[in-house]
């Protein structure tokens, strides 16, 4: 088997490849390793590019954007995955982000020495040098994602009950044992992902990573935040192009999350009240979106 596959999924994101495959093609030395480019219908010739300006890549065209785990899953299928992997390992890389030289090594070694990893996830940090906080994440329970919308996760970011949401009370610095990398680059173990299958293809955009993660955790591996590798993240390229759409994606995400995972352990009553909840925060986003200028509406994934 070769090391890596690594899946990059691009949605008009042609101005951030050069940065990105540039970047992936100098991690890439010395290893055994295929990058599968998805393009999910784009409409900014990213595919034409590719192929004429990167031609060690291999460029999967989708006729239709079906989102990210649709488009994940077509790069996921064309390295074997799941019934028959032609690799060791599988990364998931957004377009928008920069890899140091040094990163597929490193995080390589780091699985090749601890055997019950199952996904290892490296610093991301925000073109600001900010800490891209979704890089570490606590499994979205109701009491969890309240604590964070209501702001009780600023109040008391160390607090392991009430800061969980992004896993404020992990140093940022230290390798940790979390409930959910990012999938704008995570690593994860062939063994792992054939074990519990691929991305859900019920998740348009949001919460499709942290679904994954959770599966492979519970199938007994673990899920690593790794900071010893720093990736740049210009966050939000292909969402901020369609604000209305992503944000709706993303609410849209958290009930189909909650009913996966949450809804047999409440009642009717209490699934209900979470569900008209979420769509009273939807809409108020939407609104406040609506009333932003056009350079500073949020991307969904962003709640302020």
């Amino acid at each position: 088997m070769k090391d890596i596959a690594i899946i990059v999924l691009c949605y008009n994101s042609r101005e951030h490849l050069q940065r990105c495959l540039g970047s992936l093609r100098t991690a890439m030395n010395g290893l055994d390793a295929t990058a599968f480019l998805v393009d999910n219908a784009s409409t900014d010739g990213s595919a034409a590019y590719v192929q004429t300006k990167f031609e060690w890549c291999t460029v999967i065209h989708s006729q239709r954007n079906g989102g990210y785990s649709y488009g994940n899953n077509l790069g996921l299928r064309a390295a074997g995955f799941p019934e028959d992997p032609l690799f060791r390992y599988v990364m998931l890389l957004n377009p928008d982000t920069e890899l140091p030289p040094h990163a597929l090594r490193d995080m390589l070694a780091y699985m090749e020495d601890n055997a019950n990893a199952g996904v290892l996830g490296p610093k991301l940090l925000l073109d600001d040098g900010s800490l891209d906080n979704a890089c570490k994440r606590g499994a979205p329970t109701p009491a969890t994602a309240f604590f964070h919308f209501s702001g009780l996760s600023l109040l008391f970011p160390r607090s392991v009950i009430f800061g969980r949401y992004n896993m404020t009370f992990v140093d940022p610095d230290e390798t940790a044992d979390v409930d959910s990398t990012v999938g704008a680059c995570q690593m994860m173990r062939a063994e792992a992902l054939t074990l519990v299958g691929l991305l859900d293809e019920t998740f348009f955009m949001y919460g499709e990573d942290i679904d994954l993660n959770l599966r492979i955790r519970n199938a007994g591996y673990r899920v690593v935040y790794y900071p010893p590798v720093v990736v740049k993240h210009l966050k939000g390229s292909s969402t901020r192009k369609e604000p209305e759409r992503m944000i709706r994606a993303f609410y849209e995400s958290m009930k189909i999350f909650h009913r996966k995972h949450f809804s047999r352990e409440h009642t009717v009553l209490f699934n209900a009240l979470v569900y008209a909840v979420v769509e009273l925060f939807c809409r108020y986003k939407l609104l406040r979106n609506r009333l932003k200028p056009q350079g500073r509406r949020a991307v969904g994934s962003a709640p302020e």
